[in-house]
C-alpha cells in the first residue's frame, strides 16, 4: 500500500501532463507555423511545397510561413528542422535527396532522418522524364539506347548536382540498359538547359519543370516518362513501359516531416490536413501543371516508404560506385 501511495502522485502527474498535451494538440495551431524548404526559392520543390502549404494554412486557420534554406544538397535546411523544437510549429518539406539518398551519399549528416525526424507523408512526386537534345539523331527511347551503345562514353547528361534524383536516375538508367553515359553536375539548372538545347550535354533524366522551356522551344524532345502513367503536361509522350523499358520507373519525391518528439496528436492532425489538401482537385491540378503528381500515405505507410527508399538509393549509389561526399 505504501508503494501505491508513493507512486500515486507520479501517476496523477503523468495523467495531467498527458491531458495538457492532448489539449494543446486539440487547439493546435494557435500561432503561425514555420515550414522550412531546404531548396532554393522558385525551384520545383519550392513551388509545389507552397501550393500545399497555402491550402493547409487555410484549413488550419494559421499562416504557414515558408523559409527557404538551401545548401549541401538540401541537408542544411533539413538539419535545421531536425534540431527545431518538437512542438508542431516547425515542419519541413524535404525530399528524396536529404532524407533518403544522402544517407548513403554523404559521409556525415548532421541528422539521422529515421531517428531525428518523424514522417508525416510524402505529398508530391516528380516522375523522371527522359529527354534528348534535338541535335541528337534519335526520336524514341529504344533509339537512344541503341545510339548510346554504339557510342559508349560519348553522351553526357546533366543534373542539378551529385546525388540529386536526376543524377541517380541517369545512373539507374545506365545500370538497367548497360550503356555508358557521363554525368555532368550543374549548380544552375538554366545553364544545363542551354547546354541541352545546344547539344553540348544532350541528355537529361529530369523533372518536367526543369526542361519544359527546352521542350516548348523544340530544343529538346521528351522520349519517355519513367512512371506508371503519362504526364498530363506531356500526354503524347509514352511511359517507359510503353517504350519498351518497363523496369525503369523512377521519380523524385517531396514529403512533409517534423522534428522527432512532435506530439503524436499533432503529427496525426498534420497527416490528416495534408491528405485533405492533396485530395483537393484544385491542388492536384496545380501540381499537374508543374509536372508533379499529388500523393498521400498514412503514417505507417510513410515510415515504411522512407525505410525502403533509403535502401533503394543505397543500392543504386553503391552499385554505381559514386564516391561519398565529405
Amino acid at each position: 500500500m505504501l508503494l501505491f501511495r508513493r507512486s500515486l502522485p507520479t501517476i496523477v502527474a503523468a495523467m495531467l501532463i498527458g491531458a495538457a498535451a492532448a489539449a494543446r494538440a486539440q487547439d493546435y495551431p494557435t500561432r503561425p507555423i514555420t515550414a522550412i524548404v531546404p531548396f532554393a526559392g522558385g525551384s520545383a520543390s519550392d513551388v509545389v511545397s507552397r501550393i500545399l502549404f497555402e491550402h493547409m494554412s487555410k484549413s488550419l486557420g494559421q499562416p504557414i510561413v515558408v523559409e527557404n534554406r538551401p545548401g549541401a544538397g538540401g541537408n542544411s535546411g533539413t538539419a535545421d528542422a531536425a534540431k527545431a523544437a518538437p512542438d508542431g510549429y516547425t515542419i519541413v518539406g524535404s525530399g528524396s535527396g536529404p532524407v533518403a539518398a544522402n544517407v548513403t551519399l554523404y559521409k556525415h549528416l548532421d541528422y539521422d532522418p529515421q531517428k531525428d525526424l518523424v514522417t508525416i507523408s510524402p505529398f508530391a512526386s516528380f516522375t523522371i522524364v527522359v529527354v534528348a537534345s534535338s541535335k541528337l539523331p534519335i526520336n524514341n527511347l529504344q533509339e537512344l539506347i541503341g545510339y548510346a551503345k554504339a557510342h559508349p562514353g560519348e553522351l553526357n547528361y546533366g543534373s542539378v548536382g551529385i546525388g540529386s534524383s536526376q543524377h541517380l536516375a541517369g545512373e539507374y538508367f545506365a545500370q538497367l540498359t548497360g550503356v555508358m553515359i557521363t554525368h555532368v553536375p550543374y549548380r544552375n539548372i538554366g545553364q544545363y538547359v542551354a547546354d541541352l538545347m545546344s547539344g553540348q550535354v544532350p541528355l537529361g533524366f529530369q523533372w518536367y519543370p526543369n526542361v519544359s522551356a527546352a521542350l516548348t522551344a523544340k530544343g529538346a524532345r521528351a522520349l519517355a516518362v519513367a512512371g506508371g502513367n503519362r504526364l498530363g503536361a506531356l500526354p503524347d509522350v509514352p511511359t517507359t513501359k510503353e517504350a519498351g523499358l518497363p523496369q525503369y520507373v523512377v521519380s523524385g519525391w517531396f514529403a512533409l516531416l517534423a522534428p522527432h518528439g512532435t506530439p503524436p496528436a499533432i503529427v496525426a492532425k498534420l497527416n490528416s490536413e495534408l491528405k485533405a489538401a492533396v485530395e483537393e482537385p484544385a491542388v492536384r491540378a496545380r501540381f499537374a501543371q508543374q509536372g508533379a503528381e499529388a500523393i498521400y500515405m498514412t503514417l505507417g505507410q510513410s515510415k515504411r516508404f522512407f525505410g525502403d527508399e533509403i535502401v533503394k538509393y543505397h543500392d543504386i549509389i553503391t552499385k554505381a560506385g559514386i564516391a561519398q561526399i565529405e
